[in-house]
Protein backbone atom coordinates (compact mmCIF):
# COMPACT_ATOMS: atom_id res chain seq x y z
CA UNK A 1 0.00 0.00 0.00
CA UNK A 2 2.96 2.56 0.56
CA UNK A 3 4.47 1.84 -2.37
CA UNK A 4 1.34 2.19 -4.74
CA UNK A 5 1.03 5.66 -2.94
CA UNK A 6 4.92 6.64 -3.34
CA UNK A 7 4.33 5.79 -6.54
CA UNK A 8 0.79 7.78 -6.66
CA UNK A 9 2.67 11.25 -5.41
CA UNK A 10 5.52 10.86 -8.04
CA UNK A 11 2.41 11.25 -11.03
CA UNK A 12 0.73 13.89 -8.96
CA UNK A 13 2.65 16.87 -10.46
CA UNK A 14 1.71 15.42 -14.14
CA UNK A 15 -1.42 14.67 -13.65
CA UNK A 16 -2.28 18.46 -12.02
CA UNK A 17 -0.51 19.61 -15.29
CA UNK A 18 -2.77 17.40 -17.46
CA UNK A 19 -5.72 18.64 -15.38
CA UNK A 20 -5.45 21.94 -15.70
CA UNK A 21 -5.02 21.57 -19.30
CA UNK A 22 -8.34 19.29 -20.03
CA UNK A 23 -9.68 21.90 -17.62
CA UNK A 24 -9.13 24.74 -20.45
CA UNK A 25 -9.99 22.34 -22.97
CA UNK A 26 -13.90 21.76 -21.54
CA UNK A 27 -14.08 25.63 -20.84
CA UNK A 28 -12.29 28.14 -23.48
CA UNK A 29 -14.43 29.76 -25.67
CA UNK A 30 -13.91 29.84 -29.28
CA UNK A 31 -12.36 33.55 -29.43
CA UNK A 32 -10.01 35.59 -26.82
CA UNK A 33 -11.85 37.54 -24.56
CA UNK A 34 -10.76 40.28 -21.78
CA UNK A 35 -11.36 37.88 -19.23
CA UNK A 36 -9.83 35.11 -20.72
CA UNK A 37 -7.03 37.17 -20.42
CA UNK A 38 -7.52 38.65 -16.95
CA UNK A 39 -7.56 34.51 -15.76
CA UNK A 40 -4.81 33.74 -17.43
CA UNK A 41 -3.03 36.60 -15.74
CA UNK A 42 -3.80 36.02 -12.43
CA UNK A 43 -2.47 32.37 -13.25
CA UNK A 44 0.82 33.84 -14.19
CA UNK A 45 0.80 36.30 -11.18
CA UNK A 46 0.22 33.02 -8.82
CA UNK A 47 2.76 31.05 -10.44
CA UNK A 48 5.20 33.63 -9.90
CA UNK A 49 4.57 34.16 -6.19
CA UNK A 50 4.97 30.07 -5.79
CA UNK A 51 8.27 30.00 -7.42
CA UNK A 52 9.14 33.16 -5.73
CA UNK A 53 8.43 31.13 -2.71
CA UNK A 54 9.78 28.30 -4.05
CA UNK A 55 12.80 29.99 -3.94
CA UNK A 56 12.84 31.79 -0.75
CA UNK A 57 12.30 28.14 1.12
CA UNK A 58 15.09 26.77 -0.72
CA UNK A 59 17.27 29.35 0.37
CA UNK A 60 16.99 28.47 3.75
CA UNK A 61 17.83 25.07 3.13
CA UNK A 62 15.54 23.92 6.30
CA UNK A 63 13.66 20.33 6.32
CA UNK A 64 10.40 20.58 4.43
CA UNK A 65 7.50 19.05 5.89
CA UNK A 66 4.87 16.74 4.80
CA UNK A 67 3.31 19.64 2.44
CA UNK A 68 6.45 20.11 0.68
CA UNK A 69 4.70 18.38 -3.18
CA UNK A 70 1.59 21.00 -2.38
CA UNK A 71 3.05 24.21 -3.86
CA UNK A 72 4.30 22.05 -6.83
CA UNK A 73 1.28 20.66 -7.45
CA UNK A 74 -0.83 23.92 -7.76
CA UNK A 75 2.08 25.65 -9.46
CA UNK A 76 1.88 23.25 -12.51
CA UNK A 77 -1.62 23.08 -12.30
CA UNK A 78 -1.23 26.66 -12.57
CA UNK A 79 1.32 25.80 -15.87
CA UNK A 80 -1.03 23.10 -17.18
CA UNK A 81 -3.72 25.79 -17.14
CA UNK A 82 -1.68 28.57 -18.75
CA UNK A 83 -0.21 26.28 -21.91
CA UNK A 84 -3.65 24.29 -22.65
CA UNK A 85 -5.25 27.71 -22.44
CA UNK A 86 -2.22 29.46 -24.84
CA UNK A 87 -1.91 26.81 -27.41
CA UNK A 88 -5.50 26.35 -27.70
CA UNK A 89 -5.45 30.20 -29.41
CA UNK A 90 -2.70 29.50 -31.27
CA UNK A 91 -3.89 26.40 -32.43
CA UNK A 92 -7.60 28.00 -33.81
CA UNK A 93 -5.28 28.32 -37.19
CA UNK A 94 -5.43 24.99 -38.45
CA UNK A 95 -2.89 26.12 -41.22
CA UNK A 96 0.01 26.47 -38.18
CA UNK A 97 0.24 22.18 -37.03
CA UNK A 98 3.72 23.38 -35.38
CA UNK A 99 2.30 25.05 -32.29
CA UNK A 100 0.90 20.95 -31.64
CA UNK A 101 4.19 20.04 -31.65
CA UNK A 102 5.36 22.62 -29.05
CA UNK A 103 3.04 21.86 -27.02
CA UNK A 104 3.35 18.25 -26.67
CA UNK A 105 7.50 18.51 -26.78
CA UNK A 106 6.60 21.30 -23.29
CA UNK A 107 4.42 18.39 -22.08
CA UNK A 108 7.52 16.06 -22.39
CA UNK A 109 9.46 18.34 -20.97
CA UNK A 110 7.30 18.72 -18.11
CA UNK A 111 7.27 15.06 -17.36
CA UNK A 112 10.81 14.40 -17.78
CA UNK A 113 11.38 17.40 -14.76
CA UNK A 114 9.75 14.94 -12.22
CA UNK A 115 12.19 12.35 -12.52
CA UNK A 116 14.80 14.78 -12.00
CA UNK A 117 15.93 15.39 -8.27
CA UNK A 118 18.55 18.20 -8.10
CA UNK A 119 16.50 21.09 -7.16
CA UNK A 120 18.92 23.43 -8.78
CA UNK A 121 18.06 21.93 -12.23
CA UNK A 122 14.26 21.83 -11.54
CA UNK A 123 14.47 25.38 -11.46
CA UNK A 124 16.19 25.92 -14.14
CA UNK A 125 13.52 24.51 -16.03
CA UNK A 126 10.79 25.90 -14.08
CA UNK A 127 12.04 29.32 -15.07
CA UNK A 128 12.22 28.37 -18.53
CA UNK A 129 8.21 27.22 -18.44
CA UNK A 130 7.73 30.23 -16.52
CA UNK A 131 9.16 32.56 -19.09
CA UNK A 132 7.60 30.75 -21.93
CA UNK A 133 4.17 31.37 -20.16
CA UNK A 134 4.60 35.07 -20.06
CA UNK A 135 6.15 35.86 -23.61
CA UNK A 136 3.08 33.66 -25.15
CA UNK A 137 0.47 36.02 -22.61
CA UNK A 138 2.21 38.91 -23.31
CA UNK A 139 2.29 37.86 -27.32
CA UNK A 140 -1.63 38.19 -26.65
CA UNK A 141 -1.55 40.34 -24.09
CA UNK A 142 -0.20 43.54 -25.84
CA UNK A 143 -1.98 43.94 -28.65
CA UNK A 144 -5.27 43.52 -26.88
CA UNK A 145 -4.09 46.77 -24.82
CA UNK A 146 -2.82 48.67 -27.85
CA UNK A 147 -5.49 48.19 -30.38
CA UNK A 148 -2.73 46.61 -32.77
CA UNK A 149 -1.39 43.27 -34.73
CA UNK A 150 1.98 45.23 -35.82
CA UNK A 151 4.59 43.06 -35.93
CA UNK A 152 7.11 45.58 -33.81
CA UNK A 153 4.60 44.51 -30.72
CA UNK A 154 5.35 41.00 -31.14
CA UNK A 155 8.89 41.50 -30.22
CA UNK A 156 8.39 44.07 -27.89
CA UNK A 157 5.92 41.58 -26.02
CA UNK A 158 8.60 38.36 -26.49
CA UNK A 159 11.02 40.95 -24.82
CA UNK A 160 8.76 41.93 -21.93
CA UNK A 161 7.83 38.62 -21.25
CA UNK A 162 11.45 37.00 -21.05
CA UNK A 163 12.36 40.10 -18.60
CA UNK A 164 9.47 39.63 -16.15
CA UNK A 165 11.28 35.79 -16.13
CA UNK A 166 14.61 37.72 -15.57
CA UNK A 167 13.45 40.04 -13.12
CA UNK A 168 11.52 37.71 -10.46
CA UNK A 169 14.51 35.22 -10.50
CA UNK A 170 16.73 38.72 -9.74
CA UNK A 171 14.30 39.51 -7.00
CA UNK A 172 14.36 35.90 -5.71
CA UNK A 173 16.47 35.07 -2.40
CA UNK A 174 19.65 33.11 -3.86
CA UNK A 175 18.13 32.77 -7.18
CA UNK A 176 18.68 29.43 -7.88
CA UNK A 177 18.62 28.11 -11.09
CA UNK A 178 19.20 29.36 -14.87
CA UNK A 179 17.84 31.98 -16.55
CA UNK A 180 19.59 31.50 -20.00
CA UNK A 181 17.31 28.70 -21.33
CA UNK A 182 14.37 31.33 -21.12
CA UNK A 183 16.27 33.99 -23.71
CA UNK A 184 17.01 31.19 -25.70
CA UNK A 185 13.67 30.47 -25.84
CA UNK A 186 12.58 34.64 -26.71
CA UNK A 187 15.65 34.02 -29.34
CA UNK A 188 13.90 31.11 -31.29
CA UNK A 189 10.47 32.60 -31.43
CA UNK A 190 11.93 36.15 -32.75
CA UNK A 191 13.38 34.19 -35.20
CA UNK A 192 10.29 32.10 -36.19
CA UNK A 193 8.19 34.71 -36.51
CA UNK A 194 9.61 36.22 -39.87
CA UNK A 195 9.25 32.75 -40.90
CA UNK A 196 5.93 32.72 -40.76
CA UNK A 197 5.97 29.83 -38.63
CA UNK A 198 3.70 31.61 -35.82
CA UNK A 199 0.47 32.96 -35.75
CA UNK A 200 -0.26 36.49 -36.12
CA UNK A 201 -2.12 36.37 -32.29
CA UNK A 202 -4.33 37.53 -31.69
CA UNK A 203 -6.06 36.96 -34.70
CA UNK A 204 -8.12 33.94 -34.82
CA UNK A 205 -9.93 32.27 -37.43
CA UNK A 206 -13.22 31.32 -37.28
CA UNK A 207 -14.58 29.93 -40.38
CA UNK A 208 -13.31 29.88 -44.59
CA UNK A 209 -15.84 28.48 -47.49
CA UNK A 210 -15.73 28.45 -50.75
CA UNK A 211 -18.67 28.37 -52.90
CA UNK A 212 -20.88 29.87 -56.22
CA UNK A 213 -23.35 32.14 -55.38
CA UNK A 214 -22.55 34.87 -52.59
CA UNK A 215 -25.78 36.75 -51.37
CA UNK A 216 -26.06 38.41 -48.27
CA UNK A 217 -29.67 38.57 -45.97
CA UNK A 218 -30.55 39.61 -43.26
CA UNK A 219 -26.99 40.12 -41.83
CA UNK A 220 -26.09 36.50 -42.85
CA UNK A 221 -24.04 35.59 -45.85
CA UNK A 222 -25.03 32.47 -47.86
CA UNK A 223 -23.07 30.37 -50.31
CA UNK A 224 -23.48 27.60 -52.74
CA UNK A 225 -21.31 24.87 -52.10
CA UNK A 226 -20.76 20.97 -52.97
CA UNK A 227 -21.75 18.54 -50.83
CA UNK A 228 -19.70 15.83 -49.53
CA UNK A 229 -19.79 12.26 -50.93
CA UNK A 230 -20.91 9.42 -48.91
CA UNK A 231 -17.54 8.13 -48.25
CA UNK A 232 -16.54 12.10 -47.15
CA UNK A 233 -18.94 11.43 -44.15
CA UNK A 234 -17.41 13.79 -41.64
CA UNK A 235 -17.51 16.83 -43.79
CA UNK A 236 -20.56 18.72 -44.89
CA UNK A 237 -19.03 19.95 -47.68
CA UNK A 238 -16.68 19.04 -50.41
CA UNK A 239 -13.18 20.64 -51.38
CA UNK A 240 -13.80 19.93 -54.60
CA UNK A 241 -15.79 22.81 -56.25
CA UNK A 242 -17.27 22.39 -59.82
CA UNK A 243 -17.36 25.69 -61.37
CA UNK A 244 -19.57 26.40 -64.43
CA UNK A 245 -17.40 28.32 -67.07
CA UNK A 246 -17.66 32.52 -66.45
CA UNK A 247 -18.82 31.97 -62.79
CA UNK A 248 -17.67 33.59 -59.92
CA UNK A 249 -16.08 31.59 -57.29
CA UNK A 250 -16.01 33.07 -53.48
CA UNK A 251 -13.80 32.77 -50.87
CA UNK A 252 -15.56 33.81 -47.51
CA UNK A 253 -13.63 34.01 -43.88
CA UNK A 254 -14.49 35.44 -41.01
CA UNK A 255 -11.89 36.25 -38.48
CA UNK A 256 -12.07 37.45 -35.15
CA UNK A 257 -9.99 40.19 -33.32
CA UNK A 258 -10.76 41.73 -30.13
CA UNK A 259 -11.96 45.12 -29.75
CA UNK A 260 -10.35 47.97 -30.43
CA UNK A 261 -8.46 46.61 -33.16
CA UNK A 262 -8.35 47.67 -37.02
CA UNK A 263 -6.23 46.22 -39.37
CA UNK A 264 -6.23 45.16 -43.13
CA UNK A 265 -6.60 41.59 -44.37
CA UNK A 266 -5.76 39.42 -47.44
CA UNK A 267 -6.87 36.88 -49.56
CA UNK A 268 -4.12 35.03 -51.72
CA UNK A 269 -5.45 33.07 -54.35
CA UNK A 270 -2.64 30.52 -55.54
CA UNK A 271 -2.55 27.46 -57.65
CA UNK A 272 -0.46 24.48 -57.94
CA UNK A 273 1.97 24.11 -61.14
CA UNK A 274 3.74 20.77 -61.29
CA UNK A 275 7.25 22.82 -62.02
CA UNK A 276 6.88 26.26 -60.23
CA UNK A 277 5.01 24.83 -56.97
CA UNK A 278 1.96 27.35 -55.56
CA UNK A 279 1.88 30.09 -58.29
CA UNK A 280 0.00 33.55 -56.64
CA UNK A 281 -2.41 34.85 -58.98
CA UNK A 282 -4.03 37.88 -57.07
CA UNK A 283 -3.75 39.32 -53.26
CA UNK A 284 -7.25 41.04 -52.51
CA UNK A 285 -7.43 43.17 -49.38
CA UNK A 286 -10.15 43.91 -47.35
CA UNK A 287 -10.72 46.28 -43.85
CA UNK A 288 -10.80 44.32 -40.28
CA UNK A 289 -12.83 46.00 -37.20
CA UNK A 290 -12.46 43.95 -34.58
CA UNK A 291 -15.32 43.15 -31.73
CA UNK A 292 -18.03 41.14 -33.05
CA UNK A 293 -18.23 37.61 -31.41
CA UNK A 294 -18.50 35.57 -34.77
CA UNK A 295 -15.64 36.73 -36.49
CA UNK A 296 -15.34 39.51 -38.74
CA UNK A 297 -16.55 38.57 -42.52
CA UNK A 298 -14.99 39.47 -45.26
CA UNK A 299 -15.06 37.66 -49.07
CA UNK A 300 -13.00 38.25 -52.22
CA UNK A 301 -13.76 36.46 -55.76
CA UNK A 302 -12.03 35.01 -59.08
CA UNK A 303 -14.33 34.65 -62.49
CA UNK A 304 -12.96 32.48 -65.23
CA UNK A 305 -10.92 30.40 -62.93
CA UNK A 306 -9.34 27.19 -64.19
CA UNK A 307 -9.35 23.93 -63.25
CA UNK A 308 -6.89 22.30 -61.04
CA UNK A 309 -5.78 22.60 -57.17
CA UNK A 310 -6.00 25.88 -55.35
CA UNK A 311 -5.89 27.38 -52.23
CA UNK A 312 -6.98 30.98 -50.59
CA UNK A 313 -4.39 32.14 -47.81
CA UNK A 314 -5.53 34.62 -45.68
CA UNK A 315 -3.18 37.27 -44.90
CA UNK A 316 -2.19 40.20 -42.80
CA UNK A 317 -0.91 43.22 -44.45
CA UNK A 318 2.10 42.56 -43.14
CA UNK A 319 2.35 38.81 -44.56
CA UNK A 320 1.89 36.50 -41.88
CA UNK A 321 -0.60 33.61 -42.46
CA UNK A 322 -3.80 33.50 -40.68
CA UNK A 323 -4.81 30.10 -42.46
CA UNK A 324 -5.15 28.46 -45.67
CA UNK A 325 -7.78 26.54 -47.56
CA UNK A 326 -7.16 24.02 -50.34
CA UNK A 327 -9.18 23.17 -52.58
CA UNK A 328 -10.12 21.67 -56.53
CA UNK A 329 -11.76 23.36 -59.30
CA UNK A 330 -13.25 21.38 -61.40
CA UNK A 331 -15.51 22.07 -64.57
CA UNK A 332 -17.34 18.98 -64.27
CA UNK A 333 -21.42 18.85 -63.04
CA UNK A 334 -21.79 17.85 -59.60
CA UNK A 335 -22.62 13.81 -58.52
CA UNK A 336 -24.26 15.45 -55.29
CA UNK A 337 -26.80 18.35 -55.03
CA UNK A 338 -25.74 21.40 -54.19
CA UNK A 339 -26.70 23.07 -51.27
CA UNK A 340 -27.16 26.55 -49.81
CA UNK A 341 -25.02 27.71 -46.45
CA UNK A 342 -25.53 30.58 -43.79
CA UNK A 343 -22.29 31.94 -42.56
CA UNK A 344 -23.95 33.97 -39.38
Amino acid sequence: MHAALTRLRTFLPVMAFFAGFIWDALTIGRYVSHLDLWILTGYLACAGGILWWLGYRHSLQQPVGRLEQLPYLAMQFLFGGLFSALFIFYLKSASHILALLWSLGLAVLLVANEFIKDKYRRFTITWTFFGLCAILLFNFLLPFILGSIHFFWFYVSTLAGAGLAYGLRYITPGRPGRIGPVWLIAAILACAYPLDIIPPVPLVKRDIHIGLQLEKARGNYEITVDKATVWNFWQVWDDRIHVPAGERLYCVSSVFAPSGISTRLYHRWQYHDAGQGWVSTERIGFDLEGGRGGGFRGYTYKQNIHSGEWRVSIETEYGRTVAIHKFTVSPDEPDQPRKRLRIP
